[in-house]
């Protein structure tokens, strides 16, 4: 019985390791898949950087529209490289896993044999049908003997089951070895595909230090340009603020709900309800564009010539493809059009006291006063002839407080 009381333990041991093993793997690979999907949207959005944002270099374009775009691109191609990175660590402690399991499996199996083998070894001597008949003749008792029947029944069932564990570790060991041997080669293919990552990046980083170095050349017209793009900006944040005011102001007067605060709408329980709405979709909204990617985020952030410069963008710009048409992320009401001298046209629509603003439209579809639904087309963005981008500007606000819509859009 000690023979058969070790193989139960070994038994008991390799279903833990199992259940330990599964679990981990599980573990691994539910990380892996998160991290080959990070990997497979940043690929894409590296895809849509060369067509969006590089589509028009060769024929015009400044050379800071072309270091915009190459910032976009390297800074993806970074994230790329650290994610390949983690995939590639996952796939080591993977492997390592699986040849501590091999190893232990392989203790398992040589322990199983012995057992095994000593078992046939003492049912080879006492074979005969003579001695087992003996075995149950020398009963003292009618239930002692249906005992030893019982036991030699156990007996032959243990000795088959022992052979089918050792088949099933044998084939368990036969598929980790396999496995092994397929991870080892994904690893490979990692290493590679970071290896051309980190070319490319570097190639990237060679041209930009080359536009780096025109640009310097001619500071006067880059500092030009800058200020002229913050002033744009200054007074497209300046009409957003005074027309949200405004039209504040004007539903405040109209409101049976007076509110005192001229930064604040007073809702009625209609708007309530939407505002509501729009604020339990956070993070879950549309992109204002069918397809695109985003250029600039929300916030201060480093120029790309100069980074002791510090710029301020109180929306995000969508790059997109040329002909594309804004969309409302939410339904709600046109409460003003936007209209900036020597600039283009923009929408603002109210949803409940949040504020959506698309700036950058050279055609309109809506007016003040429209209900709109959510994906409603509201205008047809405008493409640059100098540069050939197609780019929309968008800003969201709460009242007249401004928010990052890369909280607010899904995965913006």
């Amino acid at each position: 019985m000690s023979t058969g009381k070790g193989v139960i333990v070994f038994l008991v041991t390799g279903f833990l390791l199992f259940l330990g093993t599964t679990d981990s793997l599980y573990a691994q690979q539910k990380e892996q898949q998160a991290l080959e999907a990070k990997k497979q949207q940043l690929e894409r959005e590296i895809r849509e950087v060369n067509r969006l944002l590089f589509a028009e270099r060769k024929q015009k374009g400044s050379v800071l529209d072309q270091m915009e775009a190459l910032d976009q691109k390297i800074s993806r191609q970074q994230q790329l490289i650290r994610i390949t990175n983690q995939q590639s660590n996952l796939l080591n402690r993977r492997i390592n896993a699986n040849i501590r399991n091999i190893s232990t499996l392989r203790e398992e199996l040589e322990h199983l044999k012995a057992d095994y083998a000593a078992m046939i070894r003492k049912s080879y001597q006492n074979r005969s049908k003579q001695n087992r008949m003996l075995f149950l003749l020398s009963s003292e008792s009618w239930s002692q003997a249906y005992k030893r029947l019982e036991y030699m029944k156990q007996y032959t069932q243990f000795r088959k089951e022992q052979g089918m564990e050792i088949q099933a570790k044998t084939d368990t060991l036969t598929r980790l070895n396999q496995e092994l041997t397929r991870q080892r080669k994904e690893k490979e293919l990692l290493i590679a595909q970071n290896r051309r990552a980190r070319d490319q990046m570097m190639a990237e980083v060679g041209r930009q230090k080359e536009l780096l170095k025109s640009i310097r050349q001619n500071e006067s017209a880059y500092t030009a340009r800058i200020e002229e793009k913050q002033k744009e900006a200054r007074e497209i944040d300046r009409q957003i603020d005074r027309l949200i005011r405004s039209a504040i102001a004007a539903s405040n007067r109209s409101s049976t709900s007076r509110s005192n605060s001229a930064a604040r709408f007073a809702l009625t329980p209609e708007a309530s309800i939407v505002a509501s709405n729009f604020s339990a979709a956070k993070g879950k909204l549309i992109w204002p564009v069918e397809k695109g990617i985003k250029k600039q985020g929300f916030g201060i952030y480093a120029d790309a010539v100069y980074p002791g410069i510090k710029h301020q963008s109180n929306g995000v710009i969508i790059a997109t493809d040329q002909g594309a048409r804004a969309r409302a992320v939410f339904e709600g009401e046109v409460i003003a059009i936007l209209a900036v001298p020597g600039g283009n046209k923009g929408v603002q629509i109210k949803h409940g006291n949040f504020i959506s603003t698309y700036y950058n439209l050279s055609e309109l579809y809506v007016k003040k006063g429209d209900k709109v639904k959510a994906k409603e087309e509201l205008g047809t963005i405008h493409t640059n002839r100098s540069n050939g981008l197609t780019q929309l500007k968008f800003y969201l606000y709460r009242d007249v407080t401004r928010l990052n819509p890369e909280e607010w859009i899904f995965q913006l």
